[in-house]
């Protein structure tokens, strides 16, 4: 069992930190908002009052963090990650950024002692839940393999995918593709009421074939129901489909369906449903056909 410093018990860091605790690791946690801080006390965890506090001690330290310049200034500011871990600690940065934004951290952190990986997650509030969250790893080979059983508490899925930033880059692929079935689906709820269809059989028959997909089987219910509680924001997907075309320009390649589906994101996002689940694209979908809920 390992001593493990957590930074960032917000919607999924909560239940991985709780899962850590679970598994019999000592986890000491720290995040801005005390309530978080507090769930994780009630969990079996310890608080900690900062992050140089969360980090004293600790073998591995997990960052779980909105966006990029949260996770520059956790690892890179003052009184931040590496200023604060002991050379040799292992720094696990599970939140989804730009690879860019890892490459940086795994560069300072090389320069400190301390071992990075970029470990993004995908599986929603419910993988984070259930410990069965897909876990995509970049980073140095015997870093994973060290890390690799805490990986194993966490989710179900864990591959090493190349050296630094390429867990990000496999997140931005996935983030498309999860924002681009939402969006599908949503078109076909659409198209199945408008032509006084059962939604709900229709898509239990399309389920069963080949246009099945985990995003049918977890969220159809929901957004036949219009129930957009958030497991995972649309503020959050609107950042991950920037960081997708980001990294297609830099990697000279053209995601058309991707811009398209980037843009109906922002949509959603900009007629307020940034704090809605992701499966809230149904509502941009539907004012398009003039069928607003």
């Amino acid at each position: 069992m390992a001593r493990i410093g957590f930074i960032g018990l917000g919607i999924m860091g909560s239940h991985m930190a709780a899962n850590l605790v679970r598994a019999g690791h000592e986890v000491t946690g720290y995040d801005v908002v005390p309530a978080s801080v507090d769930k994780l006390l009630q969990a079996g965890g310890k608080p900690a009052p900062d992050i140089a506090s969360a980090v004293s001690g600790a073998e591995v330290i997990i960052t779980m963090l909105p966006d990029s310049p949260q996770v520059a200034e956790v690892a890179l500011g003052p009184g931040g990650v590496l200023e604060s871990a002991a050379p040799g600690v292992l720094l696990a940065d599970m939140s989804s950024i730009a690879p860019e934004t890892s490459l940086a951290v795994a560069a300072a952190g090389a320069e400190r002692g301390v071992r990075v990986l970029d470990a993004p997650v995908s599986g929603g509030e419910q993988g984070a839940i259930k410990a069965s969250l897909s876990i995509m790893v970049g980073g140095a080979a015997e870093d994973f393999e060290a890390a690799k059983p805490i990986f194993e508490d966490l989710g179900r899925t864990i591959v090493h995918v190349g050296g630094h930033g390429a867990g990000q880059t496999v997140k931005a692929a996935n983030q498309l593709m999860v924002a681009g079935i939402i969006a599908l689906v949503s078109e076909a709820i659409v198209l199945l009421e408008a032509s006084d269809v059962d939604g709900e059989r229709g898509l239990e028959v399309l389920a069963g074939g080949l246009a099945g997909s985990r995003i049918l089987d977890l969220k159809s219910a929901s957004m036949l129901a219009r129930q957009f509680e958030p497991g995972f924001r649309i503020d959050l997907h609107h950042k991950d489909m920037g960081i997708a075309l980001s990294s297609a320009r830099a990697a000279g390649v053209s995601l058309p369906v991707t811009g398209v589906v980037a843009q109906l994101v922002a949509a959603a996002r900009a007629t307020g449903h940034g704090s809605d689940d992701h499966s809230a694209l149904l509502s941009v979908i539907e004012s398009l056909s003039g069928r607003a809920s």
